[in-house]
């Protein structure tokens, strides 16, 4: 309990001074969101899987275990955390996935990191140790704290332990890739997400529409079948490079921006564009001189949201502006756990 006292006494004793912390795992997503300030509070030396049960799908660790230890651990037992987080970097812990709340290919089909957070010990901004959640699904009496962490990226407090559940990894699967323009490609995804077709991922970019295919070998077989498109060799490697973006189309030029829509939205006009999660994920580079207040309004008529992902500079704003009403609840929540100001929440919203 070494390192939790002095987690206390770093926060108590910049309450004390009127400083601010910044809370760092592995530092693999210190560009996500708007630039960090303040001094370092590093979570790694509070670290190690605390339970893990296998037959219950549960498994505790604390913030700064390093998330490729988890997934070694959770592999040996034929399972694996099934939103896929990115990791950006070897040093990537635990906690900062689950603060950063960031999901990776197979997020369509199983649902996003807060769908999986079961409980969460966090301390405050006052020091004290708040324990929520538990380890089993049905556990929420009220508002749901352990989910509500899920994203934000530390300005409500330090986390210390998380439960997540787990799921088994697929008996089969099998990458297809399928040749056809933008609009195919929706229309292809809209038309199969409402079949009972076991679809683990998409993209689409280049050209091109890869599928994942995972479960039960003859749903697999079956499902290759119907849809047709050429196999695809090296699929493991493509959906890291993916998850990772460490694909050739992240390289390009220009400012990255990440475009949350219904999934049955039509193709937009801005430039190049990557596809994911069946349509509902859309990446495109623009220009930095591009109108971001525009393309946010006209992404928000849409029924999404547009995050300003990757850039030189975030002036305009890492994050889509919220709703009054909605950053009326934010900021009593943020007062609520840290009433002296001691966390980066600029890290969200400067204002």
């Amino acid at each position: 309990m070494q390192a939790v006292d002095s987690f206390r006494d770093r926060i108590l004793d910049a309450a004390a001074r009127g400083a601010r912390l910044r809370i760092r795992g592995g530092g693999s997503k210190d560009w996500y969101g708007n630039a960090a300030r303040g001094e370092v509070l590093d979570t790694r030396a509070w670290r190690g899987i605390v339970s893990y049960e296998p037959a219950e799908l549960v498994i505790t660790a604390r913030a700064g275990t390093p998330l490729a230890e988890i997934e070694a651990a959770l592999a040996e037992r034929g399972q694996m955390l099934a939103f896929e987080p990115p990791h950006f970097g070897p040093d990537a812990t635990l906690g900062g996935a689950i603060a950063a709340g960031l999901s990776g290919p197979r997020r369509a089909s199983v649902g996003a990191v807060r769908d999986f957070v079961l409980g969460a010990v966090l301390m405050d901004g006052r020091g004290q140790v708040l324990h929520f959640g538990g380890q089993v699904m049905k556990n929420v009496a009220g508002y749901d704290v352990a989910r509500l962490l899920t994203g934000s990226l530390g300005t409500l407090g330090l986390l210390l332990e998380v439960s997540v559940k787990v799921l088994p990894k697929p008996v089969c699967e099998a990458t297809l890739r399928i040749a056809c323009d933008q609009v195919e490609a929706l229309r292809l995804l809209n038309t199969w997400g409402g079949q009972p077709l076991p679809l683990s991922a998409s993209c689409w970019t280049g050209g091109a529409l890869w599928v994942r295919l995972a479960g039960a070998r003859a749903a697999v077989e079956e499902a290759q079948r119907l849809l047709g498109g050429e196999p695809v060799a090296d699929a493991e490697g493509f959906w890291r490079s993916l998850r990772e973006q460490e694909h050739g189309w992240f390289q390009g030029p220009g400012d990255l921006w990440r475009l949350s829509l219904p999934a049955h939205g039509l193709p937009l006009a801005l430039g190049d564009t990557l596809i994911e999660w069946g349509g509902a994920q859309r990446w495109v580079r623009i220009d930095p001189d591009f109108d971001a207040a525009g393309l946010r309004h006209a992404i928000a008529r849409a029924g999404g949201h547009a995050t300003l992902w990757r850039a030189p500079h975030k002036a305009v704003g890492a994050f889509h502006p919220l709703a009054p009403a909605v950053a009326r609840i934010h900021a009593r929540l943020w007062d609520e756990f840290d009433p002296q100001h001691v966390f980066d929440r600029e890290r969200l919203y400067a204002d």
